[in-house]
């Protein structure tokens, strides 16, 4: 089950219950709100997964981007090679050599910078939504406590 769909169930819970008159405490069934917290410990390994493919994903991503400007260099130099074997152009390909080269560089440099940014964004989503279900858990738990405190005295 959805980390979020858990949250939502706790939330709605929680603004359904029974208030008590004054006092700005409410009344919940402990076991009611205990199975939920157990459902979304339950679901954060998934969330934590998810995080560890993209990792993963991000890795791959960026293995590839340096594979693919090697393999640019690589032709860039053979153009060179096959060019500096004819005389008459061999100024004009040794400007295109380094042309080649340099795009080759900057591309490989755009994509490692864009799948380093993409991974980034979605790790940071995730932390987010991870701090804020955190945040709701514990203010319910807080709510749990002091709601505890309260009946026993």
């Amino acid at each position: 089950m959805d980390v979020f769909k858990l949250l939502d169930q706790l939330e709605n819970m929680i603004e359904n219950s029974t208030r008590i008159p004054m006092t700005g405490k409410i009344l919940l069934m402990a076991e009611e709100v205990l199975e939920v917290i157990d459902n979304i410990r339950a679901a954060l390994p998934e969330e934590l997964r998810q995080a560890r493919w993209i990792s993963k994903e991000r890795e791959r991503v960026l293995q590839q981007a340096q594979e693919e400007a090697q393999r640019i260099i690589e032709e860039a130099k053979k153009e060179i090679e096959k060019m500096a074997n004819e005389s008459e152009v061999t100024r004009q390909a040794n400007a295109q050599a380094e042309e080649i080269i340099n795009q080759a560089k900057n591309v490989a440099r755009e994509i490692k910078i864009g799948a380093a940014d993409y991974a980034d964004d979605i790790l940071n989503n995730l932390e987010l939504n991870l701090e804020k279900a955190l945040t709701i858990i514990r203010k319910g738990r807080q709510e749990l406590q002091s709601s505890k405190v309260k009946n026993v005295s």
